[in-house]
């Protein structure tokens, strides 16, 4: 008689987690990244903002945090494009297009990277803090440390080299 009312605790207790299993998985974002409009979020406030963009991918802390309708963005890296709403931009590395809002089609790599870009458009800059300053040049090009380090609004700028 004992046993059986061991066992039948036991069954009891087992029963009654199961009462808080739906709740215990259900998160939000979800613990494998998959967000709707095939978008992509993992690290702490990546994609935080996100209401009616598409296709991005957000991979760091507080990586593309304030985007709310940016579409195909991919930022990798704590606070990259931290501050985007705009379309088609790419960010690797910390802070790189940290402050950009606006601007579309930029490609930053390396950290800190095009960080004061706000709504320049179609620069490229490769290396630590390339195009660091640039805030409303167009159509530049920057490949190595630190090179068009203070362009502010020059455009359709070619630097190579530190």
């Amino acid at each position: 008689m004992k046993k059986q009312k061991i066992r039948f605790t036991s069954i009891l207790v087992a029963l009654g987690c199961f009462i808080f299993l739906e709740q215990m998985q259900a998160v939000t974002p979800p613990p494998d990244g998959c967000y709707p409009n095939s978008t992509t979020a993992e690290g702490c406030k990546a994609l935080q903002s996100l209401t009616t963009g598409v296709a991005n991918t957000a991979l760091g802390w507080y990586s593309l945090f304030g985007d709310t309708t940016g579409s195909f963005n991919t930022a990798v890296g704590a606070g990259a494009l931290d501050l985007n709403t705009a379309d088609n931009n790419t960010a690797v590395g910390v802070a790189a297009l940290l402050l950009n809002t606006t601007g579309t089609n930029n490609t930053a790599n390396g950290v800190g990277a095009l960080v004061f870009n706000n709504a320049a458009e179609e620069n490229t800059a490769t290396g630590a803090f390339a195009m660091y300053s640039n805030t409303e040049g167009d159509f530049n090009t920057a490949n190595g440390a630190f090179t068009l380090y203070f362009n502010t609004t020059g455009e359709r700028n070619t630097a190579i080299g530190d």
